[in-house]
């Protein structure tokens, strides 16, 4: 019985893809899992494993040929046993074929679980997926940005296994089991749903064969019900991407006309505006490597520096000349060039979070101007005391603390109304957030039930938060939960702003730079005082000027008069 092989998806949005090598000949016998063909396209080079073990008969494409997907790439007779394996579920069989020509290789995905359980219950291991759990309130998806463990691995239960970046953070997931990786379902920078299959993992373990066909069963159904938008096949397929862009296969031969280059290399030179065709690969068969492309550019801008230097020591008058060459060269270099990059992650968040802000809540300000040098002699005094339990003291302690304080007078500022604007909540916790400038872009971590906090409680979680922070490996509880944000511009330089709110809170205020300022003291002397800028946004649907104002008033008072806090700190 001949069979034809359907060449399946092998990437999003991917319809064609060419020809690099077959690594089988006609008359060949092959077995299951088999590496075929390596194709390449737009994205990546792959390798096709085959289906069953058997004979091929023909192979439809020369090397360099242009394949369809969901066009067959060869036919070939399977053995006996998967003849007769085929004749037994004849039903299932003609599905794959008919499924795959309509572009869905599901039965293939149940015969090759159903094969490999068989196989499992065998050997006293069986091999089960990990499973996607719930990252963070809200999360349905999140980017693999690194794997920490291979394909063949061996690993503990509770090991990092991959991070995944949210549009909150980084974070890492363990494996819930010790065991050898079987496979990853996903490449680096890939796009994982939650509640889908991450990897599997072959484990030890007796399992007997009604809790062999209940796992079958469950993810043929999973796979008919399309949980996971990957087949096997193309998760394997996926899984040898990724290891192409770790540089562990090679593109066995060079295709005239063609830059063989993976797709973060080919990222890299389009930013740095660099012409693949113009670079030489010093990887096996002519593979550009990311080495190549940044030798490159460290050589151009090497000449150019030389260039525009030696015509300055040549000709002393012509300094503004060279100058002025050396710009209109670095505008010639970038001139027309555009780079487009996909919001994501913690961008795409803050994206939708301000969106829905802004144009949900009614926004108001109320400004003010804090003096600052009764509370810059507190820390001062208390600074040293601080760095012997190895915590660094700033002022945002401080702020923290006595935004509590001010929020038990005014529960309004504290609170939060719905989206239908019908309830509003009011939180006894003082859940306060303050936002953190990390690698991966704005975080608003938030101190949980401040007001049962020390000051020095306070700038110990502050502390470990802003470590993990600009690590980009936030634990979720700290980005959930929050009743009331603190945005600290004053930390990197800025004066003044109009801070947005951070939807569904009420509230937010941004604190400028400290500067030294003359004011005038209430005889009308003039003094040198210094002076913070403070910038209060609240949600006027339930907060109104005044009592803006006079929360700010008490808040303040506490900060100009720290002494006060000590008759309600406990």
């Amino acid at each position: 019985m001949t069979i034809e092989f359907i060449l399946p998806d092998i990437g999003e949005g991917i319809v064609e893809c060419e020809l690099l090598e077959w690594l089988v000949a006609e008359g060949e016998h092959i077995e299951e899992d088999q590496p075929v063909a390596e194709v390449m396209t737009d994205k990546a080079t792959v390798q096709i494993p085959a289906m069953h073990a058997g004979v091929v008969n023909k192979l439809h494409y020369a090397v360099g040929d242009i394949a369809k997907v969901h066009a067959p790439l060869f036919s070939m007779t399977p053995d006996d046993g998967e003849a007769n394996q085929g004749a037994q579920n004849d039903s299932a069989l003609e599905s794959v074929t008919h499924q795959a020509q309509e572009e869905n290789n599901t039965s293939t995905e149940k015969t090759s679980v159903s094969s490999s359980t068989a196989s499992q219950d065998n050997s006293g291991k069986h091999i089960e997926d990990f499973i996607l759990p719930d990252i963070g309130e809200g999360i349905v998806e999140c980017e693999i940005v690194k794997w920490n463990v291979a394909e063949g691995d061996e690993i503990e239960e509770d090991q990092a296994v991959v991070e995944v970046m949210t549009d909150k953070a980084v974070v890492e997931i363990p494996a819930k089991n010790a065991g050898t990786v079987h496979r990853l379902y996903y490449a680096q920078g890939d796009i994982a749903k939650v509640h889908s299959a991450l990897f599997a993992l072959e484990v030890d373990g007796d399992t007997n064969t009604d809790d062999l066909n209940s796992k079958s069963q469950s993810v043929n159904a999973n796979v008919s019900q399309e949980t996971n938008p990957q087949t096997d096949k193309q998760r394997s397929q996926t899984s040898e991407a990724s290891k192409f862009h770790d540089g562990e296969f090679e593109p066995p031969i060079a295709i005239e006309g063609k830059v063989l280059a993976s797709p973060a290399v080919r990222r890299i030179a389009r930013e740095k505006n660099i012409d693949l065709s113009s670079v030489q690969g010093s990887g096996k068969k002519g593979r550009i490597l990311k080495s190549d492309v940044l030798s490159l550019e460290k050589s151009k801008t090497r000449n150019l520096a030389t260039h525009v230097e030696s015509k300055s020591a040549g000709t002393s008058g012509s300094s503004n000349n060279m100058q002025q060459n050396a710009v209109n060269t670095s505008s010639q270099v970038a001139k027309g060039s555009v780079r487009t990059e996909k919001v994501r992650g913690i961008q795409a968040a803050m994206a939708k979070q301000m969106s829905a802000s802004v144009y949900t809540i009614p926004h108001f300000t109320v400004t003010d101007e804090l003096v600052m040098d009764n509370l810059m002699s507190l820390r001062k005094l208390l600074k040293p005391e601080f760095e012997a339990q190895e915590i660094k003291l700033s002022f945002m302690p401080f702020f923290v603390k006595a935004m509590s304080l001010a929020l038990n007078e005014f529960p309004v500022i504290n609170s939060q109304l719905n989206d239908d604007a019908s309830e509003i909540s009011y939180f006894s916790d003082h859940n306060i957030g303050f936002a953190v400038d990390s690698k991966i872009g704005l975080l608003v971590p938030n101190i949980k039930r401040v007001q049962d906090l020390s000051l020095l409680d306070i700038a110990k979680q502050m502390q470990d938060i802003i470590e993990q922070a600009r690590a980009g490996r936030v634990a979720g509880e700290h980005l959930k939960g929050g009743t009331i944000s603190i945005s600290n511009i004053g930390a990197i330089g800025g004066i003044t702003a109009t801070p947005v709110i951070n939807k569904p809170e009420a509230a937010i205020v941004a604190l400028g730079k400290t500067q030294k300022l003359p004011r005038f003291d209430d005889q009308g002397n003039v003094s040198a005082q210094h002076i913070m800028a403070v910038n209060w946004s609240g949600d006027h649907r339930i907060i109104d000027g005044a009592t803006m104002v006079r929360f700010n008033n008490l808040w303040m008072s506490y900060l100009t008069q720290p002494e006060k806090m000590l008759m309600h700190l406990k």
